[in-house]
């Protein structure tokens, strides 16, 4: 098998001379590529080497993107004035990068409105339309008529 290692060159030995080379530096006999010919095996420390992956990972997920949703909550008979003013706070959630969560909730006996409720929701979206795009159509989960919008993506 080849072994290689940080301290040392490139070398093909036994199994026991490498188990013996490892024990020398005490550190790990590690296995990298067994398809080749002959085997590549490391000498190193795999402890070290698997904290070190643990903390790149951790680094990768920090440095990653949360998204965040935002929720605007109206009713099936919400009014003009209402409307202009949740949808310019949609508009700057959209421009600001959060996806923006519509909710038309049915109180009583408002939930005979759906059609009206399924209608706000679809004049909501096209007037986001600049900002943002419906990621789903309007969908009734209970009582609640649903629609996610995300932002457009800078260009």
């Amino acid at each position: 098998m080849r072994v290689v290692g940080e301290d040392f060159e490139p070398r093909i030995v036994s199994l026991r001379e490498a188990l013996a080379l490892a024990d020398k530096y005490e550190l790990d006999l590690v296995e990298i590529s067994p398809n080749a010919t002959p085997p590549v095996c490391k000498v190193m420390d795999y402890q070290k080497y698997l904290y070190e992956q643990k903390k790149k990972a951790k680094e990768i997920k920090a440095n990653s993107a949360k998204t965040v949703v935002k929720e605007i909550h109206l009713g099936p008979q919400t009014d003009d004035h209402d409307f202009d003013f949740k949808c310019n706070h949609a508009i700057k959630f959209l421009q600001d990068g959060y996806k923006v969560k519509l909710q038309v909730y049915f109180r009583g006996r408002s939930i005979v409105y759906k059609d009206q409720g399924e209608l706000l929701l679809l004049r909501f979206a096209e007037r986001l339309a600049d900002y943002g795009k419906p990621d789903q159509m309007p969908t009734l989960m209970g009582r609640n008529m649903n629609m996610l919008i995300s932002p457009k993506s800078k260009k």
